[in-house]
């Protein structure tokens, strides 16, 4: 499939503009912060949009715009590190379960569907009951989480190329196994494991939300778009502001990833 017929589909297209957008004001928080995010001013607090203030302040008083700005470069960090870790971990798992079968395939998938059995905000707790709430323990839950799908993903190519014409020939040319498996079969499968991290990286941050939402995430004083929320939820009616603009970035940063992993997919189908 040719690069520019991805460039193509609408979705693909809507979904890079929505992400250059949030990445534009991500820079340019690196240059320029309007306020520092977690300067709490009493004097300014539940604050609506304002020339000083473009898009409010919170119950402390503390510029919305700032803290969406930094919320913007963790939620894209622990979604990055989540993805790299999944599709390395979940990538290799699934390549010697799908390639080699046997007791290995066993193993791995028995771990596999014994992890997905636990939903994501147990396994949370289950670490939160160990560890102290924080941004680590954040990353670890999500990166656990990530391992099963990619996993899957990449065993099921692994099982349906392995047989393949281009597959006997290497082994007959003396190709050894890792060879096959990372030379020959791997780069087939690549459509599909970018469509599953695209995916991925969106589930994380939209996970991420959650968890802080409930207290189980990235801890004050760092900005989250959970953590946002939560605080805001009481003076919804006082000052609405406070929950509608980190509500809308956050939903414009999963829909980008969304709209690209789907469009990825419709053109990997054709």
């Amino acid at each position: 499939m040719e690069l520019h017929s991805y460039f193509k589909n609408k979705k693909i297209l809507a979904g890079s503009i929505l992400l250059g957008l949030i990445l534009l004001l991500m820079i340019t928080g690196f240059f320029y912060l309007p306020f520092d995010s977690s300067q709490i001013d009493v004097n300014s607090k539940l604050q609506g949009p304002s020339l000083t203030h473009l898009l409010g302040t919170d119950n402390l008083g503390r510029d919305v715009l700032s803290r969406i700005m930094v919320g913007i470069r963790i939620s894209l960090l622990i979604g990055l590190v989540v993805m790299v870790f999944g599709l390395i971990t979940g990538g290799l798992l699934g390549s010697f379960s799908g390639y080699f079968g046997g007791p290995a395939d066993t193993i791995i998938m028995k771990f596999v569907s014994t992890q997905m059995a636990f939903p994501g905000i147990l396994l949370a707790l289950m670490l939160v009951a160990v560890f102290n709430p924080n941004i680590y323990v954040t990353i670890l839950a999500l990166c656990l989480m990530s391992i099963p799908r990619f996993t899957r993903i990449t065993r099921s190519g692994f099982i349906k190329y392995k047989n393949s014409t281009f597959v006997r020939g290497a082994k007959s040319r003396g190709a050894s196994d890792l060879r096959i498996m990372f030379i020959h079969i791997l780069p087939n499968i690549v459509p599909e494991l970018i469509v599953t991290a695209t995916l991925s990286f969106s589930m994380s941050i939209l996970s991420e939300s959650g968890l802080s939402y409930l207290g189980l995430g990235v801890q004050p004083p760092h900005p989250s778009f959970g953590r946002m929320l939560n605080d805001a939820q009481q003076y919804i009616f006082r000052n609405p502001s406070g929950v509608i603009f980190p509500a809308v970035f956050l939903i414009i940063l999963v829909l980008s990833f969304n709209l690209i992993g789907d469009g990825i997919s419709e053109v990997n189908n054709k």
